[in-house]
């Protein structure tokens, strides 16, 4: 049998399903259940039937799957893949800032770590975070870890006073503005696609901004027919497949997570196998870090 095999056979075996995100590996995402950013995994581990989830992403969404499915085992491939924007605040500026502000509401953004989220009143993710911050009743909106997002959605927001956190993704926060300018002489007449974790002088050149999500809705639906991504590179699995008759252009050649990139096929395999690797959340902190995240899938609905 082949790895792929093995591991389908295994699924059905342990009642389980694999969780990919759009930055894994193209042939991990070939033998996922779901692919999606992470407010659709988001939903979907909070939904799901299977007793046993493979989540193929980094440790912030194992902790998220966990902590929305106390009664299911959720199984990391790798236990060392981790986002550092994740761990990009500081628990004492946050009780600063509301010792400040009598109506702070700290939004956090979902790639940040279970303990992050236990000062947050509110979750969100690339694609729901406008939504979900105009539905506040807040003026004064202190946004976590990620400053370039929280710029972006202060832009869209005037009437609301945002606060920046100094976090970024370093994947998203290193493309310059020269690489989309070099990029679009390149490729002229190619749409700019932007994920808004890049810093705001990228975003100023996009035709659109949004999560992956967005980026592959949009594609589907453009007029045009090539693109200049800049997001992780993992996501044109999903773009070629939906719109093989289009043309994409990653921005720069090295737009790549290196910690998304050490979910493999053999890995996935060994947890099904073993069933090592489990995410473990202590019970209070999965109690406290749930409020925002039941709060996030509450508004987004």
């Amino acid at each position: 049998m082949t790895v792929t095999e093995q591991i389908q056979a295994l699924k059905k075996e342990k009642n389980a399903v694999i969780l990919a995100h759009y930055y894994v590996p193209d042939e991990v995402q070939e033998i996922a259940d779901y692919i999606g950013d992470s407010f659709y995994l988001s939903k979907v581990a909070a939904t799901t039937d299977a007793d046993v989830l493979v989540l193929c992403g980094v440790s912030f969404m194992g902790e998220s799957a966990r902590i929305l499915n106390p009664e299911k085992t959720v199984l990391l491939p790798d236990m060392e893949a981790d986002c550092p924007m994740a761990h990009m605040a500081d628990r004492e500026k946050i009780q600063e800032l509301k010792k400040q502000y009598e109506d702070l509401a700290v939004v956090c953004y979902i790639n940040s770590t279970a303990e992050l989220k236990t000062c947050a009143d509110v979750c969100v993710t690339s694609a729901n975070a406008l939504e979900i911050v105009r539905a506040l009743p807040n003026r004064h909106i202190f946004f976590i870890p990620d400053e370039n997002l929280g710029r972006y959605v202060a832009s869209k927001i005037p009437d609301k006073h945002f606060i920046f956190n100094d976090g970024h993704c370093p994947v998203h926060a290193r493309l310059s503005r020269e690489a989309v300018e070099r990029a679009k002489k390149e490729h002229p007449g190619a749409e700019v696609l932007v994920h808004p974790e890049c810093v705001p002088e990228v975003l100023a050149l996009a035709d659109y901004i949004g999560s992956t999500s967005g980026i592959i809705r949009y594609a589907g639906g453009s007029s045009c027919k090539s693109f200049i991504i800049c997001t992780e590179e993992g996501v044109l699995c999903e773009l070629k497949k939906r719109n093989p008759d289009r043309q994409f252009y990653m921005v720069t050649d090295d737009f790549r997570c290196p910690d998304m990139k050490k979910v493999t096929l053999d890995k996935v395999l060994k947890v099904l196998e073993e069933g090592c690797n489990r995410v473990e959340v202590d019970p209070e902190l999965s109690r406290t870090s749930m409020r925002p995240l039941e709060r996030m899938l509450e508004l987004a609905r």
